[in-house]
């Protein structure tokens, strides 16, 4: 019988547990036991060590530092139990697996009420046993991580551009990419799923930027509707409409000097493309009812999360307007490729939010650090904001625990496999196994067919003919 233990990691985890390279203490008199656990993890890519008695783990746990010890409990001299509880008490971090006999479940209690992370039963299985190392060196990993950003600064020890933060690779380059085109007056694309933090980037463009001086106008294509939309970028003349009692500027000439963003702008309705394509080439724009045009000197930017090149082969956008936009592009990542992103942006979160409520909410469990971590975010930073919000004002204790999150990121288990079943009846020819996965890549990435496609290996042709075989009720 065994202690119920968090899930296997998730990508991110397992990359920063890689990168780590955790130190397991191995701690038994059997010889041939202690050589065969050596082997097993080192196959799996731990550092080990071997001793064959509890003093001296604690002479090793005293001169070295290591993430994870196993020990077995029936040893000469102290006993397991006991040094668990001597190594807990004197190294709170690390993470204590017991190796106990089968059914003895008075054992597995001792274990845990001396501090063991988790316990495993004789005989050995060398699967089971790896898997337990790799869940406690994940737990430690996370302990560790939480700790940190309880302390830190945030920011000091993550790269930055105002208003974004984050330390993995791909945050990183996005960095990199908004510092060089801040200084340019390239018209610039921000890509990415709804809540990666696409009007955040067009900030920090502005605000790196030598318009910074100037306004930042932001329009929402989607939330004005398309009969006001000319006026409200273009401005009108008194008389020009029913409504339109005086003159007004539009976000154009609003924008004059500065940044003028546009959010969502595959949702611009087509009949109004070619005068937007005409404002962007002559930085001129002409208000509605008006005879002249007026001068503009402003910086465009724009963002969207849809697939403007599938938009522009279904005749929903211009290409000459997507090119315009489109001079550099910016991709923004989505939250579940950020790796241990998530902690750091829910540390923040969860600092905004206590100061703001006056609650004494400091930080994370390390069990509510690793559902964060395996947990897919569909919404993004924006869902995990909201989530942080939820769980400080839920929020018993100075952590945010497990209870604390959404259901749905509780609930969460992330699937590895297409086939979970060795009953010939449920299984499914590769065709049907292909279909589940295309179709699965493309929920992921928002039905983005151009994301798809690369993700896939496949051009986007190919893509398409795949679709429209399914929608036809082909495989």
């Amino acid at each position: 019988m065994r202690r119920t233990v968090p899930q296997a990691p998730a990508a991110g985890a397992r990359g920063m547990l890689r990168a780590m390279q955790s130190r397991v203490l191995i701690v038994d008199d059997d010889a041939e036991l202690v050589k065969l656990l050596g082997i097993v993890l080192s196959r799996k890519g731990f550092a080990t060590k071997a001793v064959r008695s509890g003093a001296d783990a604690l002479t090793a746990l005293a001169a070295e530092n290591f993430d994870v010890m196993l020990t077995d409990v029936q040893m000469p001299g102290m006993d397991g139990i006991a040094l668990c509880e001597r190594a807990v008490a004197a190294h709170p971090a690390l993470a204590v697996i017991v190796l106990t006999a089968f059914g003895s479940m008075d054992t597995a209690v001792a274990a845990i009420r001396a501090g063991a992370y988790d316990f495993v039963t004789k005989p050995v299985d060398n699967t089971v046993i790896a898997l337990a190392v790799e869940r406690a060196a994940r737990h430690r990993a996370l302990k560790d991580e939480v700790r940190r950003l309880q302390v830190m600064n945030p920011g000091a020890d993550a790269a930055t551009v105002p208003g974004l933060l984050g330390s993995s690779p791909s945050m990183r380059s996005v960095f990199d990419l908004l510092s060089r085109v801040a200084d340019t007056e390239s018209t610039v694309l921000l890509t990415g799923e709804s809540g990666t933090g696409k009007e955040l980037a067009a900030r920090a463009i502005h605000t790196l930027s030598r318009r910074v001086q100037g306004p930042f106008v932001a329009v929402n294509c989607a939330a004005v509707p398309a009969q006001l939309l000319e006026s409200e970028l273009f401005g009108h003349k008194r008389g020009a409409f029913t409504d339109a009692r005086s003159d007004r500027k539009g976000l154009f000439q609003q924008a004059d000097g500065g940044t003028l963003f546009f959010d969502e702008v595959g949702e611009i309705p087509v009949e109004l493309q070619p005068k937007l394509l005409r404002a962007l080439q002559e930085r001129m724009v002409r208000p509605v009812g008006g005879e002249g045009e007026v001068s503009v000197n402003v910086r465009v930017l724009a963002a969207t999360n849809r697939d403007l090149e599938t938009a522009i082969e279904e005749h929903r956008f211009r290409e000459d307007l997507y090119y315009r936009l489109n001079v550099i592009n910016v991709p923004l990542p989505p939250l579940r490729s950020r790796g241990a992103d998530v902690l750091v942006l829910a540390q923040q979160f969860i600092d905004g939010f206590a100061a703001r409520a006056g609650r004494k909410v400091k930080g994370l469990t390390p069990e509510a650090a690793s559902r964060l971590m395996d947990y897919a975010w569909p919404g993004n930073v924006r869902e995990l904001q909201n989530a942080m919000e939820r769980a400080v004002a839920l929020a018993r204790y100075e952590q945010v625990t497990v209870d604390d999150l959404p259901e749905k990121v509780r609930q969460y288990r992330r699937s590895h496999v297409l086939v979970a079943s060795d009953d010939p009846r449920e299984l499914v020819p590769m065709e049907e196994v292909e279909r589940r996965y295309i179709l699965r890549v493309l929920e992921a990435v928002g039905g983005n067919k151009t994301l798809a496609a690369d993700t896939l290996g496949l051009d986007r042709k190919t893509l398409y003919r795949k679709l429209e075989r399914y929608a036809q009720g082909g495989s």
